[in-house]
């Protein structure tokens, strides 16, 4: 009896144990189950807590002081206008030295154009000492200033004399210069630049010399310590820091050598986040880091938009990605613009053409051919739209571009139009001259000498606008507001119907000292 009790006891075990063996294994696929759905919720609730971590961390500046009077979007192609800020609060001071309590400047500054074709870029960099005209902006007390001429470029940031400074004057004036919209403007601070060099392990840069906290302070008495030593090296933080803002004891001691040396930083930047790979999960650190101390327009003031800005660039080439300084010259201490060169880059941009005169508007090569098919109609069209304008102003034939000499004058007080109108009428074959005016001119008036009429109605077409004069000189163009409302490289108005063909390239000399982000990092690192 107790030897069958404990048969059935065994059986009963045995019964039981397989049971729940197989309540065990449907348990264990639960737990896993159970401990896959708790990881996702994990891994999405930190994903999410990340999410609003960085958008708690984005400032954003007023679009209050953005000026209404903006140049039209000319393409899908993009402009992000970056400035690096030395102001010095939120920690800062402990950075760049200096006041705290100082009012905020713009230590450097490029306009990155991103083609529509998403597969090239160029930036631009505008030396800070560049003298040109700083449009109205907005003060802190809501009113707006004054026009300021030949002013130097870093004092738009500035205006308004506040810690944090004023990046919507900034863009205004970069606007106003280029007659190129800018879609996003970001400002990053010392301490921001130095958190997004440490989270991706330091850059790679090269010294063309050995650096002493002399060079960097050249206010010290003596050489002090050596900071940085010739050759190829890694940097990251506070040195990295340094390495950028160095501009003494290297070549010639100017902001244009110091603006070649940031111009590989941030080549050989873009390479190594490159090289990790252009995915959310790489970027979010990243992300981080900036947003830190970064200050961005209304349109980029969240995480995704930032994210998702940073993806749209992962097929951009290293060998397309390219950086130029806007085309200067010395004036005493200062820069000048040179025009038309400035013009001629500004005009290629809008047009989405490369700094070689490539066609980087987007289209595939179907588009193109189809482009290419339908030229002879499009011949047509501009022909007969031609005639059309030409009834308007008389029934005489057109001169030939390339026989055309003409006087370019500057009716209004817009700098640089008349070497822009100057550049746009030589893309055609005609030889111009840009002299300056101070005349207040509403419309752009044309006016010709005895039998120079053709040459007159050539003019108009190639300019999108002009009342023909007839008078006893020669050949001569006074530019009005007219024009000013549609030429590439101003600041004003919606592009006309009839505007000016911009030229396919932008001047050798430019094109051909340009740098691109996979250059040797030891290429042309000062100047003079």
């Amino acid at each position: 009896m107790t030897g069958s009790h404990r048969a059935v006891t065994t059986t009963r075990r045995g019964a039981g144990g397989a049971a729940r063996g197989r309540r065990s294994g449907r348990a264990r696929i639960r737990i896993v189950v159970a401990t896959a759905v708790s990881l996702l919720v994990l891994v999405t609730a930190g994903a999410g807590w990340a999410y609003l971590r960085l958008n708690g961390t984005i400032d954003t500046f007023g679009a209050d002081g953005i000026s209404d009077d903006r140049p039209a979007s000319a393409s899908d192609g993009q402009n992000v206008l970056v400035i690096g800020s030395d102001a010095r609060t939120a920690g800062n001071s402990e950075l760049g030295g200096g006041d705290k309590n100082d009012i905020g400047r713009s230590d450097t500054a490029f306009l990155l154009h991103v083609y529509a074709d998403r597969r090239h870029a160029v930036a631009v960099s505008i030396p800070r000492d560049t003298l040109l005209d700083i449009p109205p902006c907005k003060l802190p007390d809501g009113s707006w200033t004054e026009t300021r001429h030949q002013a130097m470029f870093n004092e738009a940031y500035t205006v308004g004399s506040t810690a944090e400074g004023n990046p919507a004057c900034t863009q205004n004036t970069v606007e106003s210069l280029t007659g190129l919209r800018v879609d996003h403007t970001v400002v990053v601070d010392f301490r921001g630049f130095s958190a997004l060099t440490e989270v991706v392990g330091g850059v790679e840069v090269c010294v063309p010399q050995d650096i002493y906290q002399k060079d960097l302070n050249p206010g010290r008495a003596t050489r002090g310590k050596r900071l940085f030593t010739q050759g190829v090296q890694t940097v990251s933080g506070r040195k990295a820091l340094d390495y950028v803002r160095i501009r003494h004891g290297i070549g010639d001691g100017s902001d244009i050598g110091r603006i070649k040396r940031q111009q590989a930083f941030v080549g050989s930047l873009i390479k190594k986040v490159k090289s990790e790979g252009l995915t959310p999960t790489k970027l979010l650190p990243l992300a981080d880091a900036a947003t830190t101390s970064m200050t961005v327009d209304p349109g980029l003031g969240s995480a995704d938009k930032l994210v998702s800005f940073a993806m749209s660039l992962k097929d951009i080439d290293l060998n397309d990605t390219r950086f130029v300084t806007v085309p200067w010259r010395y004036e005493g201490a200062r820069v000048a613009i040179v025009e038309p060169d400035a013009g001629a880059l500004w005009a290629a941009l809008k047009a989405d053409r490369t700094l070689d005169g490539q066609d980087a508007g987007g289209g595939s090569d179907a588009d193109e051919k189809d482009d290419d098919s339908s030229e002879d109609a499009d011949t047509s069209k501009d022909a007969d739209a031609s005639k059309g304008a030409d009834a308007s102003k008389g029934t005489d034939e057109e001169a030939p571009a390339e026989d055309i000499s003409v006087a370019v004058r500057n009716g209004t007080r817009v700098t640089g139009l008349a070497a822009r109108a100057a550049a746009v009428l030589e893309a055609s074959g005609v030889t111009g001259t840009a002299t300056a005016s101070s005349q207040d001119h509403s419309t752009t008036v044309i006016e010709y000498g005895p039998g120079r009429k053709a040459e007159a109605q050539t003019l108009a077409r190639l300019l999108g606008t002009g009342e023909l004069r007839s008078t006893t000189g020669g050949l001569e163009v006074v530019l009005g507001q007219s024009y000013a409302d549609q030429a590439p490289g101003t600041s004003s108005g919606a592009d006309s119907a009839t505007a000016s063909p911009a030229p396919s390239e932008v001047p050798a000399e430019v094109a051909e000292g340009a740098r691109t982000a996979d250059e040797d990092l030891c290429a042309a690192l000062s100047y003079g």
